[in-house]
């Protein structure tokens, strides 16, 4: 899966994968984790975010199990 950078002090980039709804993320310290049945919107919030760490934190670590790869 392709990841995009983003703008993050503890996420370096995030990827997504629409028809299986898998959520990448590769955290600042070379850590992956992958989360399942995330919806599209959840993502696209993650992007457009002002602060992706807060909403990583608020909306996607609480919220889905991670899957570390």
């Amino acid at each position: 899966m392709q990841r995009k950078r983003v703008n993050s002090s503890k996420l370096r980039s995030v990827g997504y994968d629409d028809p299986t709804r898998t959520l990448e993320i590769e955290m600042s310290n070379g850590e992956v984790f992958q989360y399942s049945g995330v919806y599209p919107e959840v993502y696209r919030r993650l992007m457009a975010a002002p602060n992706p760490t807060s909403f990583y934190d608020d909306k996607i670590a609480d919220e889905y199990t991670a899957k570390r790869l």
